[in-house]
């Protein structure tokens, strides 16, 4: 899809279902500051929503996991690339999360906002080395299938899905192929609970304003005011420094001349695989080499996301404030930045992923069920920018893994102006890989 069919899409069409969900909460919001406590009325109807979420994760992270793991270990990629594919992704991913650490120190999203919700006194310190242990393992299987270990399903869901993979025929593995038709279910399943989101959402803002008054709005508009300028100021800043790491200012120039096509797509998609194609042409243009591009692009669109990065620790700040909790001390700071890197380069490539990584964040800290949808609201608030971020993200990485590939000169072996070709297409395993997902940023 190009960047000229996208432009004539109206507002309506490419952002029909996040202006729908937008215009519940603001209802939601509007009843709740009109009716007050009384509004409180609707909380049932939003704690409905809730449960349903909280039903569906536990089954759609391990099937989900699981089946992707089967799948990624069934392809055969070059070492070299792949090491330095990872690094990359590490590296500016550590860049994204220490960035949005110094600025949300420096303007806390939710200052001055504090709510008091009744499970909030549960609230415990995490020490650093006590959350590593609790984070990956729990000392019974009965705990793997709560909602209250995320990380540890995930980790036996990452360990199962090796299991299928090395003791079954890869050609006719009936397990892997019942554990992809079943995730493909979960996700249909969320789609459908997301037919009530707006009802959800709309009745939840309802009674959460009408009960904690009309400072919950402003913190969300002092939240957006952060992140969307230091996204911004992410893309004309730190992606020219990254292209000119890969090759000097040729290659920025070479990036701002081809990058536009992706970003527009991504702003419109609000979907990285759905970007994929035009990112591939874009990738080609700049003279990305194909075995660089076809591996660092389809990867990257799955568990490459520094606009997660950013968004998560976004949410944690943004729930330290609201809790009336001090955000401090070296603990504090390296798990929030362990926490969002593995929102943006782990939780990324699952889908649903981002609903994961806010129900890892209030899980691991300790906050109570009710602040799930405080931080999924923020998710859904950051979608656009975040998956611009993301997208484009990927294409720098691509330049900065060739030129530890190929070397500094690079761009004397692969000139400009490449395209994919026939016989360049999307790896088909990530062709339908995205269809009828739900983003939460």
């Amino acid at each position: 899809m190009s960047a000229e069919v996208l432009t004539k899409r109206s507002l309506w069409d490419s952002y029909r279902f996040p202006i729908i969900l937008l215009i519940s909460i603001i209802v939601g919001s509007v009843i709740g500051v009109i009716f007050g406590e009384r509004a409180m009325v609707l909380q049932p109807l939003g704690q409905i929503f809730l449960n349903l979420m909280f039903t569906v994760v536990v089954p759609l992270v391990f099937f989900t996991i699981s089946s992707a793991v089967g799948n990624m270990l069934n392809m055969r990629r070059l070492g070299k690339i792949m090491g330095y594919l990872f690094a990359v992704f590490l590296a500016t991913g550590l860049i994204a999360a220490v960035l949005i650490l110094v600025v949300v120190k420096v303007w806390p999203p939710a200052q001055g906002v504090v709510l008091d919700l009744s499970a909030a006194g549960e609230f415990e310190a995490v020490k650093l080395s006590d959350a590593i242990v609790r984070a990956i393992t729990v000392p019974d299987f009965a705990l793997v299938v709560s909602r209250s270990y995320m990380l540890p399903l995930i980790v036996f869901s990452i360990l199962f899905g090796i299991g299928v993979s090395i003791t079954s025929d890869k050609k006719n593995n009936r397990v892997a192929t019942i554990l992809n038709d079943v995730s493909i279910v979960m996700m249909k399943v969320v789609d459908l609970i997301m037919y009530y989101a707006p009802i959800g959402l709309c009745a939840y803002f309802a009674a959460l304003v009408g009960e904690f008054g009309p400072q919950l709005i402003g913190a969300y508009g002092r939240a957006m005011l952060i992140y969307y300028p230091l996204c911004f100021i992410y893309f004309v800043v730190f992606f020219p420094i990254y292209a000119c790491f890969s090759g000097g200012m040729p290659a920025v120039r070479r990036m701002f001349r081809h990058i536009m096509p992706p970003t527009v797509t991504s702003l419109a998609t609000q979907s990285s695989i759905a970007t994929l194609p035009v990112n591939l042409e874009a990738a080609a243009k700049i003279g990305v080499p194909k075995d660089v591009r076809d591996l660092v692009l389809p990867i990257g669109a799955t568990m490459h996301m520094e606009g997660s990065v950013i968004s998560a620790m976004l949410k944690i700040t943004f729930l330290f404030g609201l809790f009336g909790l001090e955000f401090s001390g070296a603990g504090t700071y390296v798990s929030a930045l362990l926490i969002s890197i593995m929102s943006g380069v782990v939780m990324s490539g699952v889908p649903g992923g981002g609903l994961i990584g806010e129900m890892l964040i209030v899980s691991l800290y300790g906050f109570p069920p009710e602040a799930f949808p405080i931080i999924a609201t923020i998710g859904f608030l950051v979608d656009p920018p975040a998956t611009c971020i993301n997208v484009t993200g990927d294409t720098v990485s691509a330049m900065a893994v060739t030129r530890l590939v190929e070397g500094k000169d690079w761009l004397d072996k692969f000139p400009e102006g490449g395209s994919v070709g026939k016989d360049e297409s999307v790896p088909e395993e990530l062709s339908e890989k995205d269809g009828g997902k739900v983003s939460w940023g």
